[in-house]
Formats: C-alpha cells, structure tokens, sequence
C-alpha cells in the first residue's frame, strides 16, 4: 500500500483520521486519559525525621521513593544541611539519580527565621534563603517551602508543641511588629523568585503562620505570583477543614501528614477524602507530599500512607 498517497487523499478530501487508521492498522484499545490521582511524593522528611541518621542520604531516599511507587520527591534541605557541604557536584548527584529513575524532583522544604526585632538576624535569613532558592533553581525544583519563623521563645520544640503551637512573642513586642519584617523579608526574596522560576510557598506552620489570616496577611501584602501557599494538613489543630478551606485557593502544594503508630507530637485523625474535596472545590491539580509524622515502622506505614493518599486525592478532569 501506498501510504503517502493514502494519507494525502485523506488530507485532500477533508477527512484526516488517526494515522494508524488512513494505514489499515487495527485502532488501539486503550484511549489515553487523566491520571487517576494527584501525584503523590514522598518528602524525605517522612523517612529521616531528625532521628534516622542512617536515611539521612538523599540517595538512599530517591531509591525508597521509587521503590514504594511514588510519582516524585519532596527534599528536606535541613536533613543536608546538617553534616554535607553543598558542593555543586553533590547536588548535581541527586539531580542525575532522580531522572535516571525517571522520578521529579518537585518540591525543596527549607526553614527561614524572619520574627526577630534583630536587623542583621533577618537580613542573614534573607540572604539564606536567597541562596536557598537558587539550591532549588540548580536541581530544577519548581517550588520552595518558606516559613515565617519564630519568636522562639518556647525553649524547645517539644515545648511549643505540648503549648500546641502557641507562642508567646519576645518582651516588648506583639506578632503585630513581625508581620512587616517578614513581608519585607520575602519582598526581598521575590525577584531571585522570579528569575530562578522557583514559586515560594509560604507554609501554615508556627510564628504568624499558625493562623490561615496570619499567611494570607502576608501573601496578599506581597502580592507576588511567586510568593503562594504550601498547605500542610496537619498544622491546623483545632478546626482543620475550615482553616484549610481558607488558604485553598492559593495553594501551590501540598503535605499531608499521617499518624501510623501514634504520632511523635500529636496524631490528628485526618478526613482525607473531605480534604481531597476541599481541594478539588478549589481546582487544586498538584502534587500531594506525604510527611510520614507516626512511630509505626516506615516500611509499612508509608506505603499504607500511599494507599491512602492514593484513594483520597483522585484526580478529576478540570
């Protein structure tokens, strides 16, 4: 058979159809179509938790997420920073691990510290995170997990989370004297933002951003398409659904937390599937990263994690 002639016919005639068809080739029997869920990650976070030295490599973490079947990865710089010197090489190293799996590397979590009366303290944080963005521009990591910090002055972690996140601010100030150190702070962050490619989201977590009025105060006073919001589903522990509902619109990725095992701090007993629908409500179609937060084992908590996310977060056609 001709084929050229064959397809220019249909050309001529008006009535192109599929090339395996104009050929004499049998139709296909599957028809291409949406995934069936979000993309679901795993952020390193799940598997070092500040007390697995030994799942501390971010290699041995690429490997875990591909193993388990997860559509990509969610890096924990702090879990670097620790003990590793950033050299270009070694970033480089994850870069390659991760496309030779064929497994994106979608989201850098990183820490800044902005609610300080300390100039310099903010201005060093700043240059911090600049730095940290362009980290995130080098991996080819399209969005970057920003705080607004803390007061400190709860001693310790454990300390701010038996107070549930509750922070009294430093003598002589109120969170009214942080709120434009912080929007000054990521207002600075913004063009670095801008010419990396690289979205900020600012996360609902502790300091000004305990609140969803907190975090939207600050993106809004930003007004930036690089500056949008990383929803965490387990940082809201009175009220989830209203407060997650508040900051939907503007979200650009998501952590979800599960308890398998009792949780280290707390353990929230999450309605996954009314989360799902807060975020389709919102047209909400990106990744999902799973922060493993339990004391169960991670070898069968996180896949059962995934089993969940799975079902709960279905992809639904825009």
């Amino acid at each position: 058979m001709n084929t050229r002639r064959t397809f220019l016919s249909a050309v001529a005639a008006g009535s192109l159809v599929p090339l395996h068809q104009a050929v004499g080739q049998a139709t296909p029997a599957a028809v291409a179509g949406p995934r069936s869920s979000h993309p679901i990650a795993l952020s390193t976070y799940s598997l070092w938790r500040f007390r697995n030295d030994e799942l501390r490599d971010f290699h041995k973490c690429i490997d875990i997420a591909d193993e388990m079947g997860f559509d990509g990865v969610e890096l924990l710089l702090y879990q670097l920073e620790q003990n590793e010197m950033l050299s270009h090489s070694k970033l480089m190293s994850y870069k390659r691990h991760a496309l030779r799996l064929g497994l994106p590397l979608v989201g850098l979590s990183t820490h800044q510290g902005w609610a300080t009366p300390d100039r310099q303290l903010r201005k060093e944080n700043t240059d911090r995170t600049i730095g940290q963005i362009e980290v995130a521009y080098k991996l080819g990591i399209p969005t970057m997990r920003v705080n607004t910090g803390r007061w400190g002055t709860s001693g310790s972690f454990d300390a701010l989370m038996k107070n549930r996140g509750i922070e009294s601010p430093l003598p002589g100030y109120t969170d009214e004297d942080a709120f434009p150190w912080v929007i000054e702070a990521l207002e600075a962050c913004i063009p670095t933002a801008e010419k990396c490619g690289v979205v900020l989201a600012l996360e609902n977590h502790w300091g000004l951003g305990l609140t969803p009025e907190g975090i939207l105060r600050i993106v809004d006073a930003v007004d930036s398409p690089w500056l949008q919001i990383t929803t965490d589903t387990g940082n809201f522990l009175e009220e989830p659904y209203e407060r997650l509902e508040k900051i939907a619109d503007k979200t650009v990725f998501v952590q979800a937390k599960t308890y398998f095992g009792g949780g280290q701090w707390y353990s929230l007993d999450l309605d996954y599937p009314r989360i799902g629908q807060i975020l389709q409500k919102h047209n909400y179609r990106g990744y999902i990263s799973l922060e493993f937060e339990g004391m169960e084992d991670y070898r069968t908590a996180i896949p059962k994690s995934l089993e969940l996310m799975r079902t709960a977060f279905p992809r639904v056609p825009a």
